[in-house]
């Protein structure tokens, strides 16, 4: 019986931290903001995540063609965080902040970026692309 109790209190410690989706897979939605300028923006955003416990890696970017790599990618429940190089390593593109939530088989969230003084923000809906 005290097994049984320390296995069940075992389980309920550890859970919280264990994601209940794996977010490994192609993702492709919305990308809606301002831009440095402030302009609107509605664009498309792609993303290829590659989801291993806490980590995530992969790819992100307006196309499936154009694509950079995920930098301290992080999973926490059904929270992901991430950040990408825009524009690639050698471009010198911003770096782009992405803070998403898994719920009802959509990633959302919010994205930001800043070079500068520039600043750019955006709100992201993906589903997952079969």
């Amino acid at each position: 019986m005290k097994r049984l109790a320390l296995l069940f209190a075992l389980a309920l410690f550890v859970s919280p931290a264990i994601a209940a989706e794996d977010f490994t897979g192609k993702w492709s939605g919305s990308f809606t903001g301002v831009s440095p300028d402030g302009t609107p923006m509605d664009e498309t955003i792609f993303m290829n995540l590659v989801h291993k416990g806490a980590e995530l890696t992969g790819t992100a970017g307006p196309s499936a063609e154009m694509q950079w790599k995920i930098l301290q990618g992080k999973v926490d429940g059904n929270t992901l965080s991430f950040e990408v190089q825009g524009g690639g390593d050698t471009q010198g593109g911003p770096l782009v902040k992405f803070k998403l939530a898994f719920a009802d088989g959509h990633l959302k969230g919010d994205v930001n970026a800043e070079r500068g003084s520039e600043k750019m923000t955006a709100k992201i809906d993906v589903v997952r692309v079969k």
